[in-house]
């Protein structure tokens, strides 16, 4: 079997495998910028491992013993991202039956990572602004401004540029963001990882296994147009299907390797997203009442709370203490 753990770290609780020297050179840069105070914003390709990167500002910088705090502003409505964002008072809506405290609040000392900001409403985008700027801000329904030191790091896989040209997303809240800016390569342009990471994925799985000379040559060969995501999903699904000493070809996916098999994985993830949307409007429509929302769904409760915690819609699961 082969060692992995020369390509690999652990970023605040998240494992990183790190080989082809592209990454390396990134991660490089990540421990010298994570050194400042300024804003970090990661751009990069759906699944292609922007969070790690921000874990690993997190992680060397020296906040790296406060907390951090993630949330994903894509999954949540607007409404209740300002309520999860800046927290609300006892009262302050029907169902806020206790005060709690916001995100920005929670990562006080610490870092606050805020995934997909590219599709932050611009009611928020003036908001968000403001708190960087160093205002202190009202907690919903709240009489008393609360102030707060947090590093801001944030995700996007879509073009910043273009939507401030298109008026789309503010140009001011963009250069503050963008104080360093941090592009994580897709999959496809770092060949020297795909290996280490398919072994590392099946690791978790099946220890005892390896890949066939015809599976790794083929995962070269891929696009893999999900990058590490997709990657990840491919190796989960060959390992249970395994039964052999190793994973062969037909252990892969059906049509892995096809003309249409970029197109299948391509759907996949639109599905993947109209079922976090169609959740996230049953949460604002319920009020964030869970039982409610399934019920409009038609799934079990304990069905909502799985998929709410797949695609991180409950900001409770995002704070971390760095240890």
């Amino acid at each position: 079997m082969h060692d992995q753990r020369r390509h690999t770290a652990e970023f605040v609780g998240m494992q990183a495998v790190v080989a082809d020297p592209e990454m390396q050179r990134l991660f490089e840069l990540v421990k010298r910028v994570a050194m400042t105070s300024a804003s970090v914003l990661i751009t990069g390709e759906s699944g292609s491992g922007k969070e790690v990167v921000a874990r690993a500002v997190h992680h060397n910088s020296l906040r790296c013993s406060r907390p951090w705090v993630d949330v994903n502003c894509a999954a949540l409505p607007e409404n209740l991202l300002e309520s999860e964002l800046f927290g609300y008072e006892k009262g302050a809506f029907s169902g806020a039956d206790a005060c709690k405290p916001g995100l920005f609040e929670l990562a006080h000392g610490g870092t606050l990572f805020l995934d997909e900001i590219g599709d932050l409403d611009p009611r928020m985008q003036v908001k968000l602004l403001r708190v960087l700027d160093g205002a202190a801000y009202y907690r919903l329904g709240g009489v008393r401004k609360v102030s707060v030191d947090v590093r801001l790091v944030t995700a996007t896989n879509q073009d910043l540029k273009a939507a401030v040209r298109e008026g789309q997303f503010r140009s001011d809240l963009y250069h503050r963001l963008s104080q360093i800016a941090l592009s994580v390569p897709p999959l496809r342009e770092r060949p020297d990882d795909i290996v280490p990471l398919a072994r590392h994925f099946l690791a978790s799985h099946r220890a005892d296994l390896d890949f066939s000379l015809e599976v790794l040559d083929s995962f070269r060969a891929y696009g893999w147009p999900g990058n590490v995501r997709e990657l990840r999903n491919v190796v989960t699904q060959a390992a249970v299907l395994a039964s052999g000493a190793e994973i062969g070809a037909a252990d892969l996916p059906e049509g892995f390797g096809d003309a249409g098999f970029c197109d299948r994985a391509q759907n996949l993830a639109m599905l993947d997203q109209m079922e976090r949307e169609a959740i996230a409007r049953a949460l604002e429509e319920s009020r964030g009442h869970q039982q409610r929302a399934a019920d409009r769904l038609g799934i079990s409760k304990r069905t909502l709370q799985r998929k709410i915690k797949a695609y991180a819609l409950v900001a409770e699961r995002a704070v971390m203490v760095a240890r």
